[in-house]
């Protein structure tokens, strides 16, 4: 589905991205970032064995100040429609690829952060109840799951995520959305890290096992 929601920057703007890094300096980024853990169960899951033990959290259960963007560049926010979430993906096309875009086409809002005509950030707004490793998750008509922020490198520790995360909450608060989800993996210090920020509260650690994409088991390990 073509995003008619338009552009919220002034003016319309050509869609550019950022360099990508390269493969070892992104397997750099996860060793400093703590994510060694987190990097070995994704190796474990493109052989078909998925253990992910995860928190379904409740974003901006209270007020949150506005994030300081490290940089004096100057960021606008903006929807992307379908061709141009192609223009800028980080992925290369495949199955998760081609998922992500016809979850678009099923309703998922792609929000963007731009600065000098380009794309320095996105995320995506799922407005639809949704199944997640098995697991099936029910959103009221006031409620939106957060999913798959993406910092393209060259922007990366300017505190990007936390500002793009508050932006979207304003632009979903117009919307009479006022309660927002995401799914945080355990071993991502990273995202829990810059979650906190955004005075998010942890409601469930749950633990998926998929087999293969065949077997599939859920457990709720702990009710905050």
């Amino acid at each position: 589905m073509e995003n008619t929601e338009g552009i919220l920057t002034s003016e319309p703007v050509k869609v550019k991205k950022s360099k990508k890094a390269s493969g070892f300096t992104r397997y750099m980024d996860i060793l400093r970032n703590g994510l060694f853990v987190f990097g070995l169960l994704n190796r474990l899951e493109k052989i078909g064995i998925d253990i992910s033990p995860y928190y379904w959290v409740q974003e901006e259960a209270k007020p949150c100040p506005e994030p300081v963007i490290k940089d004096d560049a100057l960021y606008g926010i903006r929807y992307l429609n379908k061709e141009e979430l192609k223009a800028v993906c980080h992925l290369e096309p495949g199955e998760e690829y081609d998922k992500m875009m016809r979850d678009v086409e099923n309703g998922q809002l792609v929000i963007a952060l731009e600065t000098n005509n380009i794309i320095a950030a996105y995320t995506f707004v799922e407005l639809n109840s949704f199944v997640f490793k098995g697991r099936r998750f029910i959103l009221k008509p006031n409620e939106a799951y957060l999913l798959n922020m993406w910092t393209f490198h060259d922007y990366r520790g300017r505190n990007l995520a936390p500002y793009l995360r508050y932006r979207t909450y304003k632009l979903l608060s117009e919307k009479g959305i006022e309660v927002k989800y995401s799914i945080t993996d355990y071993f991502n210090k990273s995202s829990i890290k810059f979650k906190k920020k955004l005075n998010a509260k942890q409601l469930y650690l749950y633990l998926a096992i998929v087999l293969f994409n065949k077997y599939k088991w859920n457990f709720t390990l702990r009710k905050y």
